[in-house]
């Protein structure tokens, strides 16, 4: 009996589903994470009477089964979570569709909406960092340092890094901005954790974010919370358990009429 198949790709599938819902509700608290949404499509259909007119008979449906459910892709919703005031000037939140760029433990470059920086301290001075002491990078893939007192130093919403004299008050320019990126395709970035996507062929080359239609704007003392909406993961969980509780009562009325069937020779 094909049902029985066909639940149990059901089953699967909603596993799936329960999987990344349970993924969105852990990081309901992570900074600038992205919700996930599983996509399905159904599987092969075996045509047992084909549709057809040849003037005198026709048939106007076709008579079809279909072999259930597969899990084809996970979309992330990059829309902005709210906007929360920290006060601490290091922390950066980014209003647009922008990343922040920096350098990871393999030399490589990675993004970022996660904009809880620290100052690392390095031989060459004091670094802006991730947390885990990754260097955030300007427009230029150049590390940041930061030669003089924070509470000198000014961010513009443009992330340019000026230097304000304690003395006179006025603010001086370091040439450096905080690297801002866009990409043509942000469903084809690929997650690595630690909050940090990766380019692939499908995301495209990074785009500065400058050169953009819709520059976005940097906000100091802000960080970016979680778009996850508890609620809605809630209703979603909740249908998705649903869903695998019918898939097994198909494969356990399945296993009934199987029975019966054996049960015709007795």
């Amino acid at each position: 009996m094909r049902s029985l198949w066909t639940a149990a790709t059901g089953m699967k599938a909603m596993q799936f589903s329960v999987d990344t819902i349970a993924n969105n509700l852990a990081n309901v608290s992570t900074t600038a994470y992205k919700k996930e949404k599983p996509e399905f499509e159904d599987l092969l259909y075996v045509t047992m009477q084909q549709a057809y007119s040849d003037g005198e008979n026709t048939r106007p449906v076709n008579l079809q089964v279909g072999h259930g459910v597969v899990a084809r892709a996970n979309v992330r919703d990059f829309t902005m979570g709210a906007i929360q005031q920290t006060g601490n000037m290091l922390d950066m939140a980014i209003e647009g569709d922008a990343f922040f760029l920096v350098r990871g433990p393999d030399g490589n470059p990675y993004y970022t909406r996660d904009g809880s920086f620290k100052v690392s301290m390095t031989d060459m001075g004091k670094m802006l960092a991730t947390s885990k002491g990754y260097p955030v990078l300007d427009r230029d893939g150049l590390e940041i340092y930061l030669d003089t007192e924070l509470d000198n130093v000014v961010i513009e919403p443009s992330g340019e890094i000026l230097y304000k004299d304690p003395e006179t008050g006025t603010t001086m320019s370091t040439g450096q901005f905080i690297g801002l990126f866009q990409f043509e395709n942000v469903q084809g970035l690929e997650a690595v954790g630690g909050n940090m996507y990766r380019t692939t062929s499908a995301s495209g080359e990074p785009i500065p974010d400058e050169e953009t239609e819709n520059p976005s704007i940097i906000r100091t003392g802000f960080l970016e919370a979680s778009n996850v909406q508890v609620v809605e993961e809630m209703v979603k969980l909740i249908t998705a358990q649903r869903a695998y509780e019918l898939n097994s009562k198909a494969i356990t009325t399945s296993d009934e009429m199987l029975q019966v069937a054996n049960n015709l020779r007795r």
